[in-house]
């Protein structure tokens, strides 16, 4: 009898336990995919999976600067659920393979926001639209309709959920797409529940190839075919534009699954992505898969706050950062290569290359925290460059559209190599930045003639952005020195190195700003260093930015930069102006990306993103951490408009990221990174390599934003700068925070700055 009350009790102590015991946390219920749908963040809520081929989401416009995603919280209509976007992009593209579920007429237009009822688009309420990483849905009120969105990474899955007694239609739109053009499209219907199609499109991206293959779990029971405005009862349309209208009679239990895969390959590549990824019908059970996999990603760095909003502020900023670049690759290998061919492949490779804004901050923090994924990327590009000869500059659909300027694949396959993050053929890849920066019969805005002739491009030889490209060229260049260094090439490294001091021709030491100069040597006049000016536009010497803006971007010599000044002093006073001086921006440029304004500072903007962190160069850490601290807490918010500009594939989120844990790379491939001030108490990271780093900011507080002292390891830190291999390696950082100035810390610049 006493064994077996000493059982029970055991037993009733166990279970105690276990109902006590806290479950792991679900980190993707932090994440808030609305953050950016509002204002100018260009970001979309719909389901997908990290950088896969799909990102399945509501089309709510398909046309203006506001609707580059497909969707803007000022709208109250959808017009359907398409495949594919660009998450925070400044120009509108993809919204290929439009589905819409509708009861009543078939309509084979959207119809206008102003009047719905003139087409498919159907009305919907906010307050009906729910959103995780992964999952998706929302209730059509014109059709009564719930929809449902889930992914794997290369099939979209649909569920709808159609009232009792109705009979429903699935409308594929073809034409449609993210202020492009249908070239050309075909619909064949195989069987009675399948069917493929393709749509070939121009735009932004100006060749894109798109092959589905739908999937449905309840036979359609008739169908309308529309080609080039015609209505064809052809199971077989081939045209310019293509469109169908599927009808299901009183659906078994009113639900209809759709299964959509993608390919840039083939509708028969489409059907075996379907069949690798997806091939039964558990829709819950796609949607509980997606979240363990971005539960997982996102675990990769627990934050302890009892700040909720800082808490999901942040872990959306991760989600942010897992959205792109996109896998092109099918199940089987195969893929749509750069030269138009089909290849097999022992890789997955990815498009969507925002370089720009990306190598900043996107890549560096892909390099520390997936470094196998961030080398997929760079083995994309350099499969690229064995195909075509070129590296991308900003690339998407697998087309370049020479967007922006700079060679800035450079510093991304620079920062993997000189921080030991890439397992790539080096020499390969030393080829691939070599040729991209003395040759330019592929990239229209390099002239390295005249860029060698005059140490600069003239304003007056060029079309435009003669500051910016001149700048961000020689950082590139000291990229491209620095794996010579590494490789052993002297003659390289002396030729690049001598070239990264470019920087210093276009110096107005009158205003101390960069400024256009002419190929006489005199400068651009009348000068307006508040003026916004962008590529396109008559004689603008600077790129979505101004002499302002454009002043401090000398991210691989800040100290040649603070000479250029006259010293510290005088630097800090006219950074110190830099961000008093009046918010505001005017131009002939792209004046709307100038956003985000403290003083001339542009947050909402990627040219400033280093900026606040230029005090550490100067001594005065201090001014770092109240800025960083300033642009964190008041352009970042849990809001559907909590982004400050266009995200930019990741990079607005990713600043906030590495605001929140304290350090940034100012300068990608240094080896380094600047120290900000931190916004949680104690942060984990978890390092590839099962290293783990642990991040404590004792009496930090809403006030205690300064930096009093730093311990590394458990020994005494005096500097404001890291390296990158004492965040790599793991270990402990201890922040001791005060809510004055110190004004002694961290003032003097350690050996490994420049």
């Amino acid at each position: 009898m006493k064994k077996i009350c000493m059982l029970l009790l055991l037993f009733a102590v166990i279970s105690s336990c276990s109902q006590h015991i806290t479950p792991p946390p679900e980190f993707y219920k932090y994440v808030n995919p609305f953050i950016g749908t509002d204002a100018h963040g260009h970001t979309y809520p719909g389901a997908l999976l990290p950088w896969g081929m799909v990102q399945l989401s509501p089309d709510t416009g398909d046309k203006d600067w506001d609707w580059c995603s497909g969707y803007h919280n000022s709208d109250h209509s959808i017009m359907g659920f398409s495949h594919t976007h660009l998450s925070g992009t400044g120009c509108g593209e993809m919204g290929d393979i439009l589905f819409m579920p509708v009861t009543g007429d078939i309509k084979f237009v959207p119809g206008s926001k102003e009047n719905p009822d003139e087409g498919y688009r159907s009305r919907f309420s906010k307050e009906t639209e729910t959103a995780v990483p992964g999952y998706y849905s929302v209730v059509l009120d014109d059709y009564h309709i719930k929809a449902e969105l889930t992914a794997t990474r290369r099939v979209g899955f649909h569920r709808y959920t159609f009232q009792k007694d109705k009979d429903g239609k699935i409308i594929i739109d073809l034409g449609h797409g993210i202020d492009d053009k249908t070239l050309e499209s075909y619909l064949k219907i195989e069987g009675n529940n399948k069917v493929v199609g393709y749509r070939h499109s121009t735009g932004f991206i100006r060749d894109e190839h798109i092959y589905f293959c739908a999937e449905f779990s309840t036979p359609f029971d008739g169908f309308t075919g529309n080609v080039d405005g015609k209505d064809t009862d052809s199971k077989d349309m081939k045209g310019n534009v293509c469109k169908l209208a599927l009808s299901f009679n009183n659906p078994a239990g009113n639900e209809i699954l759709v299964k959509v895969g993608l390919s840039s390959v083939s509708d028969e590549g489409a059907a075996g992505n379907i069949q690798a990824e997806l091939p039964g019908w558990d829709f819950d059970a796609t949607v509980k898969s997606a979240q363990q996999v971005w539960n997982e990603n996102l675990s990769k760095i627990e934050v302890d706050t009892d700040d909720e909003n800082d808490r999901t502020i942040f872990y959306t900023a991760f989600y942010h950062n897992m959205i792109s670049p996109n896998l092109i690759s099918d199940a089987d290998g195969r893929f749509r290569g750069w030269d138009g061919k089909i290849h097999q492949g022992n890789e997955e490779y990815y498009t969507n290359f925002s370089l720009w804004d990306t190598y900043r901050g996107v890549h560096p923090f892909l390099g520390l925290m997936f470094p196998e994924k961030n080398n997929q990327f760079i083995k994309s590009m350099l499969e690229r460059y064995r195909e075509i000869g070129e590296l991308p500059i900003n690339e998407y659909g697998i087309n370049e559209t020479f967007c922006m300027i700079g060679n800035h694949a450079i510093p991304v396959i620079a920062d993997a190599f000189i921080n030991n993050y890439g397992k790539f053929d080096a020499e390969l890849a030393y080829d691939a930045v070599k040729h991209s920066s003395t040759t330019d019969t592929f990239n229209f805005k390099a002239d390295w003639k005249k860029y060698m002739r005059y140490g600069y491009l003239p304003s007056d030889s060029i079309d435009a952005e003669s500051v910016s490209r001149t700048l961000e060229f020689a950082y590139d260049d000291w990229c491209v020195a620095q794996m010579a260094k590494k490789l052993g090439k002297t003659d390289d490294y002396k030729y690049f190195i001598n070239r990264s001091g470019f920087y210093r021709n276009l110096f107005d030491k009158g205003t101390l700003l960069m400024r256009g100069r002419k190929s006489d040597g005199s400068w651009d006049t009348p000068f307006d260093p508040l003026k916004v000016t962008h590529s396109g536009t008559s004689g603008g010497d600077y790129t979505e930015g101004n002499a302002w803006q454009y002043t401090w971007h000398v991210q691989h010599d800040i100290p040649g930069l603070i000479d250029l000044f006259g010293g510290k002093n005088i630097f800090v006073a006219k950074l110190d102006t830099f961000f008093r001086l009046d918010s505001k921006v005017y131009g002939d440029g792209w004046v709307e990306d100038v956003s985000g304004l403290i003083g001339q500072y542009a947050q909402g903007n990627e040219p400033c993103h280093h900026v606040a962190y230029l005090y550490d160069y100067a001594g005065m850490p201090w001014k770092t951490q109240e800025k960083v601290n300033q642009i964190k807490t008041s352009l970042y918010k849990n809001t559907r408009d909590g982004l400050c500009g266009n995200d930019d594939c990741g990079q607005i989120s990713v600043w906030y990221l590495y605001g929140a844990l304290g350090f940034y790379p100012v300068c990608p491939a240094s080896g380094y990174y600047a120290l900000g001030t931190p916004s949680f108490k104690n942060v984990k990271i978890h390092l590839p390599g099962n290293k783990t780093l642990q991040i404590v900011a004792a009496n930090l507080s809403k006030q205690n934003i300064y930096i009093r002292s730093v311990k590394l390891n458990g020994n005494d830190y005096p500097y404001s700068f890291l390296k990158i291999e004492d965040i790599k390696n793991g270990g402990n950082i201890e922040y001791f925070m005060s809510g004055d100035p110190q004004k002694q810390w961290g003032i003097n610049i350690p050996d490994f700055i420049n």
